[in-house]
């Protein structure tokens, strides 16, 4: 039977970024296979979106082979040592609800050996909670801003610092909400310069656009992640 997968090992070369797994919508066969083909190379590997019931399906050669991470459902295969040094990018969530697409986030950028500082549940319904950040936020080259509800946080942070600000809308929310919708429309909308947005709960594509803006992806793309 013919192969679901053709791999991108080549695009670490091309663009300084590898190709992730979107385990969402796969099965544990396919999912098998591609780490399979991974450790075979070596390669290491990030997966995201692979649910608790996902992961108990595979064999547990693949499982003991991976770091799992609980909350945001991200894996990652291969040589894994969380980033040290200063924080280069802060990721901030409005509330507490929003860590899962955070965690995605700080996970693309650990697997990237980008540290990160997360700053968590600082959401404008207490707005002193992000102001006593304030220092701190000003020093940091890129703010990534997860928030859900109205999504007003997002235009708040991009108008308190100048580094580049990332808005991540998430699902969390009720009602007019709309399952992120909402959130997405505010960052959009909004009129703090220079804010960008990515999709509803795309933590992993607010971090690959973080390590773009800061050239980062050259230095990973010459030495591999977690080489």
């Amino acid at each position: 039977m013919a192969s679901d997968v053709t791999f991108d090992f080549e695009r670490q070369r091309r663009i300084g970024l590898s190709e992730a797994v979107l385990c969402a919508g796969k099965s544990p066969a396919q999912i098998g296979e591609i780490i399979g083909l991974s450790r075979a190379r070596s390669s290491p590997l990030l997966l995201t979106r692979l649910a608790p019931d996902t992961l108990a399906a595979l064999s547990a050669d693949d499982q003991a082979a991976l770091d799992y991470d609980p909350r945001s459902h991200t894996a990652i295969l291969g040589p894994w040592q969380a980033p040290d040094g200063e924080p280069q990018v802060a990721v901030v969530t409005a509330g507490t609800s929003d860590l899962p697409v955070a965690r995605e986030a700080i996970r693309t950028l650990a697997f990237y050996r980008v540290p990160a500082r997360e700053i968590a549940d600082v959401g404008v319904a207490g707005l002193w909670r992000i102001l006593a950040h304030e220092d701190a936020l000003r020093r940091l080259p890129a703010v990534i801003v997860v928030a859900g509800m109205e999504g007003a946080l997002f235009s708040v942070v991009a108008g308190m610092v100048g580094g580049l600000v990332i808005a991540v809308p998430t699902s969390t929310g009720y009602g007019v909400a709309e399952g992120g919708r909402t959130a997405l429309h505010a960052a959009l909308a909004s009129c703090a310069p220079g804010l960008v947005t990515v999709n509803i709960d795309n933590g992993y594509g607010a971090a690959c656009a973080a390590i773009r803006a800061l050239g980062l992806h050259a230095r990973a793309g010459s030495k591999g992640p977690q080489s």
